[in-house]
């Protein structure tokens, strides 16, 4: 079983578990991501949540919908983070 967090610091690891995925990999080898690559991770999610959501009681359906949705907040703050680190600041007009 693949843990959500590391035993020592308790950082959560999917990140990092993603980052070694050979779709992530394949798809960000050329430093580009394609349409069609999104699509096909878009592909393989949907048959995971299709696969695992009527497993889950209403209960915990609940609560991985809420942890979805975090996760994918969280992701989008990361991304809109990096994205304003690296935007070169423009420069002061000084008068």
């Amino acid at each position: 079983m693949s843990s959500w967090f590391d035993a020592k610091t308790e950082e959560p690891l999917l990140q990092e578990q993603a980052r070694n995925l050979d779709s992530f990999l394949t798809a960000i080898a050329d430093g580009k991501v394609s349409t069609e690559e999104v699509e096909a991770q878009e592909d393989r999610m949907v048959a995971l949540m299709k696969k695992l959501e009527p497993q889950l009681s209403p209960e915990l359906h609940e609560m991985v919908t809420q942890l979805l949705i975090e996760v994918t907040a969280y992701d989008l703050m990361q991304v809109m983070n990096m994205m304003q680190a690296t935007r070169p600041s423009k420069p002061r007009l000084v008068l």
